[in-house]
């Protein structure tokens, strides 16, 4: 089995333009993120898929392996299918966003493995206990799985609710991290968006309202990804401890 992880880098960003150059502890975004991503065992490459030539030029500059997509795709998944064309002989594509610098390299051996003797999975993701402080947090993304781990719902709302106490039950967040097989990418990237995906802002509910299903991992991996000038300048901080 073939594994390709791809890290999508858009340039643009509204609430921190510039995102995947802006430096952590003197070294870009993106350089932190493609290092931690090379960690991992699984993956036989590690590329950067970006817009900006800012971007694909920091990238080869370090001596990473980047290649430049179009600037006018409606989302990730679209990136995503772009680069999954060029490389025809790889069975599995893992998605890894460019701001998740300190993502964990174990995360992304568990997807890869999730496949290895499940012919039939197409789509695999994470989730993690949720703090109740992010309850109301649309930013933060609740999922609901079954009792094999597969998801029932994704949603910005709290699920499941808790209008009752019951013993055992969680909330957990899903992490933005995806593996899927590059067949089953290709044809997802192609379907049209459904109201769900449109009325939540979550691109993964295509999916389920198409009647695929997608298998949810665990972990324990709470990650911090960053999104304004105050969570750069948090990991920073973070950063600059852990040297201490």
């Amino acid at each position: 089995m073939k594994v390709l992880c791809v890290i999508p880098a858009r340039y643009a960003s509204t609430r921190l333009p510039g995102k995947p150059l802006a430096l952590i502890a003197g070294k870009p975004m993106i350089q932190h993120t493609y290092m931690r991503a090379c960690e991992a065992k699984e993956p036989d490459d590690v590329i950067v898929a970006t817009d900006n030539e800012k971007v694909y030029d920091t990238v080869v500059g370090f001596g990473g392996k980047a290649v430049m997509t179009s600037p006018d795709h409606p989302s990730g998944t679209d990136r995503l299918a772009e680069v999954a064309m060029q490389y025809p002989d790889v069975d599995v594509i893992i998605n890894v966003q460019g701001d998740e610098p300190m993502i964990d390299p174990d995360i992304i051996d568990r997807l890869a493995k999730a496949f290895d003797g499940d012919d039939e999975l197409k789509m695999v993701t994470m989730k993690v206990p949720m703090q109740e402080s992010e309850y109301n947090d649309p930013a933060a993304v609740k999922v609901v799985t079954d009792d094999n781990g597969y998801a029932l719902y994704f949603s910005r709302s709290l699920i499941p609710y808790p209008r009752n106490e019951v013993e055992g039950a969680r909330v957990y967040k899903h992490v933005g991290v995806y593996a899927y097989r590059r067949d089953f990418l290709l044809q997802y990237a192609a379907l049209e968006p459904t109201m769900l995906e449109q009325v939540e802002g979550l691109e993964q509910l295509r999916a389920l309202q198409n009647g695929y299903k997608i298998k949810v991992l665990e972990s324990d991996f709470q990650g911090i990804g960053i999104d304004t000038p105050e969570d750069l300048e948090a990991i920073n901080k973070l950063f600059a401890a852990k040297k201490q």
